[in-house]
């Protein structure tokens, strides 16, 4: 089962009208579905826009490192033989 996110969806063939789509939408991001199956998401910029991100300092990236490290280990194990 494939995990949409985003609470509004579209069809490939409602997208042929955007500017619908962004009236509809509000300031939420919409699902674009292809055969009831997400392609892509159409975000709006007004969905974005308020979001700001904070530079990470070399402790923050080590601890997070730290903990996902059981969780990666397996794909870097797996890397490191190709």
């Amino acid at each position: 089962m494939q995990k949409i996110l985003a609470n509004k969806t579209v069809s490939m063939t409602e997208l042929r009208d955007p500017a619908k789509v962004l009236a509809n939408a509000g300031d939420s991001p919409v699902a674009v579905l292809n055969r009831n199956k997400v392609v892509g998401y159409f975000v709006p910029n007004a969905a974005v826009e308020d979001v700001e991100f904070e530079q990470a300092d070399d402790e923050a990236v080590k601890k997070l490192l730290a903990e996902t490290l059981d969780i990666d280990q397996p794909v870097l194990d797996y890397l490191q033989d190709k």
